[in-house]
């Protein structure tokens, strides 16, 4: 059975990957600083407390894995607006070689839409509070997709429009092509349905897909 390990997974689109994998069949590591996981009758999801910025976890949570699912995210407030905002690529400064060094060799990276080279596909109406408010945070995303890119791992770059807390649909819309980006409204459980399925496509093809359900 294969080993998917999720950093990031106590909130949020993480804490989705862990219910949508392991109801897929798929064994889950469920990498947090609290370790907390979902409630299931089964026990598919592994608790597993830990620090993304910490080496020496990251390297143990990455024992007996198939996959990494990076899902991490910060807490919206005027830090986040005022300060530089560094989680996003330091941690994956420090995931990368650890993969690299225990040979763990595919990454599926949760960043969003507005990272790296879907920016210019931002609508200008949208584009100064887009800046306003998330500017920091996709710089940030945008290093981390550098480095991924960068890296000779394969990996996916998930990049979902607006999140809301709505249940999986399955009826969303991946964009490939660049020309097709454009923001848009998804839930997380349609992001994590997204994913788990993606944990047993075999190659991720290096690709960065745009999700959306209804554009904005």
């Amino acid at each position: 059975m294969k080993t998917v390990l999720v950093i990031g997974a106590s909130r949020g689109i993480g804490k989705a990957v862990c219910n949508a994998a392991a109801s897929a069949g798929l064994r889950v590591r469920a990498m947090s600083r609290s370790g907390s996981v979902p409630r299931r009758r089964d026990d598919l999801v592994e608790g597993f407390s830990g620090d993304a910025l910490d080496l020496n976890d990251v390297s143990r949570a990455l024992e007996g894995v198939d996959t990494v699912v990076q899902a991490l995210g910060v807490d919206t407030s005027l830090n986040m607006v005022l300060r530089p905002v560094t989680l996003f690529s330091e941690a994956t400064g420090i995931m990368l070689p650890a993969m690299t060094e225990v040979g763990v060799g595919r990454l599926i990276a949760v960043t969003g839409f507005g990272a790296g080279d879907c920016a210019s596909a931002i609508n200008p109406l949208q584009k100064l509070p887009f800046r306003a408010l998330l500017g920091r945070a996709y710089d940030d995303k945008s290093k981390q997709e550098q480095f991924i890119e960068a890296s000779t791992l394969d990996w996916l770059l998930v990049r979902p429009g607006v999140l809301t807390n709505g249940r999986a649909t399955g009826k969303y819309r991946v964009l490939e092509e660049p020309r097709s980006w454009r923001n848009g409204i998804i839930s997380r459980a349609d992001v994590a349905h997204y994913i788990a399925q993606q944990c047993s496509v075999s190659p991720l093809g290096r690709r960065k897909p745009v999700l959306i359900r209804c554009p904005i």
